[in-house]
């Protein structure tokens, strides 16, 4: 493994977020998304740099992201993205809510895949449609987009699908034949795919990120791409991301957000993400080392010591989604968890339909801290 430092958790409970302030000092805190490693050091310096300058004011109209952004695209992935063609917002979840503002009216069916990440059911009841599920097919370790399940919906009269590429918590990298599938399936009943793809820099060795823009023209006629470096990086709070069109059908409804949008964007987000995106590949090396130890670390711990605990190595992300329904411990495992092993994991049942039994749990973080989650959830065994 690098030599990543990562702070003690006497230092890490000095942070501010909300990972670190939800919880009393006695709970492990492995729900909420954000790692704990340090800042990548182009990061920290283009941070310091602005506050040393007292550069806090709004974010310029400059294609300083956009470039970047495609920057990136080009060397991780060998996509070609037109900087026209990007365009800045808050984050990832209030682009996909301001596009799905302009494609949904309300009643309208947006479909998702649970187990999926769960504020998507929440974007989609904000614009005032209604959740269409259509769960992911297969079996822990072999799970796959069902797309027969998705042409039903689609039939259905749905307006939209909101992807999750990579598949948040399950830590699935859709292959490019269920993409170029699903394209083909949006195409043909008109539906809008958005997909959402803030964790694809922290795809893991063994696995190949594809765009779902990069996958077809069916792709590109209907679709919507999200990035942030907010989860590569760990700048959820710095409030930047961008949206991604590779064709005029989509790009008229981006064209459509409020001109004011940038100004509701992180200034300092811009700058973390640029400095990101140009100058934090070799950190970013780092944390995906990091991550793929202690992904088999997780593994190795829990085969050691809690058995009857379902759990395959996720492909992306630094996401477990751990399987207790053996165990007996109900439809909401994470909550005894949290009670009596004061670990805290985020609730399966909130993903969806058939997230019943599960519990997410977040390996970003230092080796020492994992080992002792699953230690304490096995003392309660």
């Amino acid at each position: 493994m690098p030599a990543l430092p990562i702070p003690p958790l006497a230092e890490l409970r000095l942070r501010r977020s909300a990972k670190w302030r939800t919880f009393p000092d006695d709970v492990l805190p492995l729900p909420v998304a954000e790692m704990d490693f340090p800042l990548a050091e182009p990061v920290a310096r283009a941070l310091r740099a602005a506050i040393d300058r007292s550069d806090t004011g709004y974010a310029a109209p400059t294609p300083d992201l956009a470039n970047a952004v495609s920057g990136y695209a080009r060397r991780a992935w060998d996509w070609t993205i037109d900087p026209d063609q990007v365009r800045t917002v808050a984050d990832v979840g209030i682009g996909i809510v301001e596009i799905l503002r302009r494609v949904v009216a309300p009643g309208d069916g947006v479909v998702i895949s649970p187990p999926v990440y769960e504020p998507f059911a929440w974007w989609i009841r904000e614009v005032g449609a209604h959740v269409v599920e259509a769960p992911l097919a297969g079996q822990p370790g072999a799970w796959r987009l069902d797309l027969d399940a998705l042409e039903r919906a689609f039939a259905g009269h749905a307006t939209a699908y909101v992807l999750c590429n990579p598949h948040n918590p399950v830590g699935l990298v859709h292959p490019r034949e269920d993409l170029v599938a699903l394209a083909e399936l949006a195409d043909r009943h008109g539906v809008h795919v958005l997909s959402d793809e803030i964790h694809a820099p922290l795809v893991l060795p063994g696995a190949e990120f594809v765009p779902f823009l990069s996958v077809s023209d069916e792709a590109r006629r209907w679709g919507f791409a999200f990035l942030s470096a907010s989860k590569g990086w760990n700048l959820a709070g710095l409030k930047a991301a961008a949206v991604i069109t590779a064709d005029p059908a989509p790009k008229r409804y981006v064209d459509r957000l409020s001109p004011h949008s940038l100004y509701r964007t992180g200034h300092l987000g811009v700058l973390a993400t640029v400095a990101a995106f140009t100058e934090g590949d070799p950190w970013l090396a780092d944390v995906v080392d990091v991550l793929d130890h202690n992904r088999n670390l997780l593994g190795e711990s829990l085969a050691r010591s809690l058995p009857e605990v379902g759990y395959v190595r996720p492909d992306a992300g630094f996401l477990a989604w751990l399987d207790f329904r053996t165990l007996g411990w109900g439809d909401d495992p994470a909550a005894r968890i949290l009670a009596t092993a004061k670990v805290a994991l985020n609730s399966g049942h909130r993903y969806g339909s058939t997230g019943a039994g599960f519990a997410r749990l977040n390996f970003g973080c230092a080796p020492q801290t994992l080992t002792e989650a699953v230690a304490r959830i096995a003392a309660i065994r």
